[in-house]
């Protein structure tokens, strides 16, 4: 079924639309011109200016941000945003708006960078590949030297005991091991970390992407967040860091010499401080600095040459841009951030000292050293000496692998391995955190780094198992399972999609989601408040027939009650009326409709006999995508372990570099395996728009292309050549030297990347959109040289002009167009002007254009900081000169 957006309409039909409403009470050419501009683009009979675009002439978002793409192109018109389209929805206020808004001679678009770098050759594009290529075989071949003599001694053990001493010591001294290169690295390589710029691709680059590399796979930073050894670790790369620091967030600063904690601050889960970021072809390093009993609230972005004072607050799903400063004791919100009087910090401290923390960081060291290190290498052990064809393989020769018997007994061994792990795992998730959740009591604050909090840790880490979420997601068995997590699902409403495959939260057992309710993929419940030295828990409650977009942090405190929409990324408020019957978006939030007639288009399908048919055949196509995703899982492992085999078949005549070989093959065999299951599902076929219900048979369909394929794993090519070559083996039309340092394609054959683009971690192009029971897709395109910031977001039927910039945390809505060489920033993004630096910068909204004047509880955020200047041109730059020439040669005010 072809997508249904609107499309625009022969001249003629234009010609005759705007005669019919010339006469509709027009009263200035603004008004005149509005109206000429939307009547080819709704299909209402009359538009007045006092019509509703979204009640009287059926428009929806993708129309009316067509509408400002319409506007923004005309000479005789002021650009105009969805922000302003939701706050002011007819012409007559739109027109009023504008007109207040005049230009003025210290106005004009903000552009994108001053300097933008070199491109790449082709030469310096293939040799950096060749050095971060050789460095990953010099990487492989000391794990498996190391692995090689971990394999002899352990295996030489004559006893339990002896079997589990020497798996302590052989696991504590790889620990130990991984733990210090990284530090040694980054000292060697770089030394101190100062702002600066890195040219992308260069030997400069080179160095900087080894020591992030090693920094972020260190296992301190992956199994010791939230506990004082993180903070360690961050010490001994460069930070400077205060007593009493409490860090949730798994986002590892690679630059740590340029932060700076003081005392006392809390940083919250999913929080982004990484003091650097890529635009226009570099690399940026930066200051981070946050002063004492700072309160940084989950899924921020702290982007470089930021501060905080002392005392400050950032809320949740908010951030600070470029060159913003938070006074001492102010409390922001939003993306930008501004001021608020909303207090972030809802716990009350607790006696937490310095022999508490050393205590638990020395006890969360020992059963890790103790028991995980143990039981895994016991368990290799194990089972390599009681199969009998496995165990043939530790003796002489190589000729194992050509009997049959092994490989029918690796099979075997796989299925039972697979499988078993995965039932005793889902029977341990949804038990041992049952009883271990009696302990803690809700609203009551407990000191961090005790009892309780090891409680908690374990909670949470157990009921946050990706692997079952993304088994059971978007089907009806999800509910059951979250209920059997300790979800309080009230009277379910089946839809057959009622939860996404990502739902994170606290504490599953303080959940309650009204019924009705859906909630697309990217939902963290934030039921765990945290001090830098207390938590506390306490119930989140998402009220009944709501819909919830992707990415929503939602807090305990959410003023939101029935009926309600909550837009993508949307920062859900915490003061205030309950909203009820509305819709919201942004960030700070503002109030939008509910729905529109579009979206309630197959409402008709999800009522009566007809509806109970289509469920049901939903969920048999559901379990068949289940069983199909838990055979691509346990194939992926069985080639894994197959080439394991072969490995220690192959080690008496090769010794470590079988190991070493083991593990470079395993990760493009993983590469290539995974590409080659995604491509099977789609035919080796491009997807294409799509307008349709949830119960349509492709929308299931669509639905397992996101559950079978493990997207998940190319991030370890991050930032090298070899992550473009991964894009377009999946099918993504990608230009030449694209850097991406994490960014994630929902629906790879949808996107189109240009040459020399910028794709910083945590960015996310989403060519979808689900809400309630209507499903939507179309193609987006960045376009030569653009830039997506930090965690950025950009949603279907987007296109990016060449040269255009994304600031980071920014949310590019379905349809919007950005011209070239723009900047552009905001939840929701709109172009950004000078006379908004200041409002950013000081967190106060900008008044002198009435656009941006906050209204109700939440206000509107402030546009962002840009760069100023015509830019200095390279060598080779014929294409970015080409976009400068253009670009002056249109300029107007905006």
């Amino acid at each position: 079924m072809r997508g249904k957006s609107v499309d625009f309409v022969p001249a003629a039909l234009l010609e005759s639309s705007a005669s019919r409403v010339s006469d509709v009470g027009a009263t200035s050419s603004t008004e005149s011109a509005l109206i000429e501009v939307l009547a080819g683009m709704v299909s209402s009979e009359r538009v007045s200016v006092d019509s509703h675009f979204f009640d009287d002439l059926g428009a929806d978002s993708m129309v009316m941000a067509r509408f400002c793409a319409r506007v923004r192109k005309r000479a005789d018109l002021q650009s105009v945003s969805m922000k302003d389209i939701y706050r002011y929805p007819t012409i007559r206020s739109l027109a009023g708006a504008m007109a207040d808004s005049a230009p003025t001679a210290n106005e004009s678009p903000v552009r994108a960078p001053v300097e933008v770098a070199a491109p790449a050759s082709t030469l310096q594009y293939g040799v950096c590949g060749a050095l971060q290529l050789l460095f990953f075989l010099g990487y492989c071949y000391l794990a498996g030297f190391v692995a090689a003599l971990g394999y002899r001694w352990i295996f030489a053990s004559s006893g339990v005991i002896d079997l589990y001493v020497r798996s302590t010591i052989f696991g504590g001294a790889c620990i130990l091991g991984v733990s210090i290169l990284p530090v040694l690295a980054k000292w060697i390589l770089v030394g101190r970390w100062r702002p600066q710029r890195i040219r992308l691709w260069s030997f400069a680059y080179v160095r900087f992407w080894i020591v992030q590399t090693l920094v972020r796979s260190n296992p301190l930073a992956l199994l010791f967040v939230g506990t004082p050894l993180y903070v360690l670790y961050l010490r001994a790369l460069g930070a400077r860091i205060g007593p009493r620091v409490a860090i949730f967030s798994r986002n590892v600063p690679v630059c740590a010499d340029l932060l700076t904690i003081g005392a006392g601050t809390v940083i919250r889960k999913e929080a982004a401080f990484l003091c650097y970021r890529a635009e226009a072809g570099w690399i940026q390093t930066g200051a981070v600095t946050l002063g004492r009993d700072v309160v940084v609230g989950e899924k921020t972005v702290l982007d470089i040459d930021t501060s905080m004072g002392d005392g400050a607050q950032l809320g949740h799903s908010s951030s600070l841009h470029a060159g913003q400063a938070v006074p001492d004791g102010e409390r922001w919100h939003g993306s930008p951030a501004q001021r608020t009087e909303v207090d972030y910090l809802r716990v009350a401290p607790a006696r937490c000292g310095t022999p508490r923390r050393v205590i638990f960081g020395l006890l969360t060291l020992l059963k890790v050293l103790l028991l995980y290190v143990p039981l895994v290498e016991g368990g290799v052990y194990i089972v390599m000496t009681s199969v009998p064809a496995l165990a043939k393989l530790r003796g002489p020769g190589m000729n194992e692998m050509a009997s049959q018997d092994l490989y029918i007994d690796a099979l075997v061994v796989s299925v039972v391995l697979f499988f078993g792990i995965a039932l005793v795992g889902l029977l341990s998730v949804v038990s041992v955190p049952r009883l271990l959740s009696i302990m803690i009591k809700p609203d009551k604050v407990y000191p961090l780094y005790g009892f309780h909090y090891s409680m908690y840790r374990t909670i949470t880490r157990m009921t946050n198992i990706k692997f079952f979420t993304y088994l059971f997601g978007d089907s009806s068995y999800i509910v059951h399972y979250l209920r059997c997590l300790g979800y309080d699902l009230s009277q379910v409403v089946q839809t057959g999609a009622n939860f996404g495959m990502e739902v994170a939260h606290g504490t599953p057992y303080l959940c309650s989601v009204g019924s009705g309710t859906m909630i697309a993929d990217g939902l963290s419940i934030i039921n765990a408040d945290f001090s830098s030295s207390s938590f506390l828990l306490s119930r989140a409650s998402i009220g009944p027939r709501n819909f919830l977009g992707n990415q929503i942090a939602y807090p305990s405190q959410g003023r939101t009650g029935d009926n309600c929409l909550l837009a993508t990324k949307v920062m859900v408020p915490l003061d205030g009326e309950i909203r009820e019957g509305v819709g919201l978006l942004g960030s700070p939030c503002f109030e939008i409709p509910r729905s529109v007639e579009r979206d309630s288009r197959f409402d008709h399908l999800r009522t009566g006999d007809g509806f109970r048919r289509r469920l049901t055949a939903k969920n048999r196509y559901d379990i068949r995508t289940m069983g199909l995703y838990l055979v691509a899982r346990w194939l992926h492992v069985f080639l894994i372990a197959l080439l394991g085999l072969a490995a220690v078949d192959l080690y008496n005549a090769f010794a470590q570099v079988a190991f070493a070989a083991f593990i470079a093959v395993s990760v493009l065999a993983s590469a290539v395996y995974l590409v080659v299951v995604e491509r099977c599902f789609t035919a080796f076929r491009a997807l294409r728009p799509r307008f349709c219900s949830i119960y349509d048979p492709y929308f299931w369909w669509h639905e397992r292309l996101w559950k079978v394929p493990a997207v998940s794993y190319f991030q370890v090519f991050n930032g090298t050549p070899f992550k473009n070559v991964i894009w377009r083996m999946l099918g993504v039309r990608i230009g030449r030297r694209v850097f991406d340092d994490g960014c994630i394609f929902t629906e790879r054959t949808l996107v189109t990347i240009g040459d020399d683009c910028t794709l910083n971690a945590g960015s996310k192009i989403q060519c979808h959109s689900q809400e309630d029971g209507t499903f939507k897709s179309d193609r987006s395109t960045i376009g030569a040289g653009c830039t997506l910031g930090v965690g950025a977001l950009v949603h279907y039927g987007v296109t990016m002009g060449e040269g255009s910039v994304l600031a980071p945390d920014s949310f590019l809505m379905k349809g919007e167009e950005i011209p070239q060489l723009e900047r552009w920033g905001g939840n929701p993004a709109r172009e950004l002007r000078e006379n908004h630096i200041h409002a950013c910068r000081t967190g106060q909204p900008n008044h002198s254009d009435p656009r941006d004047r906050p209204t109700g509880q939440q206000g509107q955020p402030a546009d962002l900081p840009g760069q100023q200047g015509q830019p200095r041109l390279h060598r080779g730059q014929r294409r970015v000169a080409a976009w400068r020439r253009r670009a002056e040669g249109n300029v107007r005010w905006k």
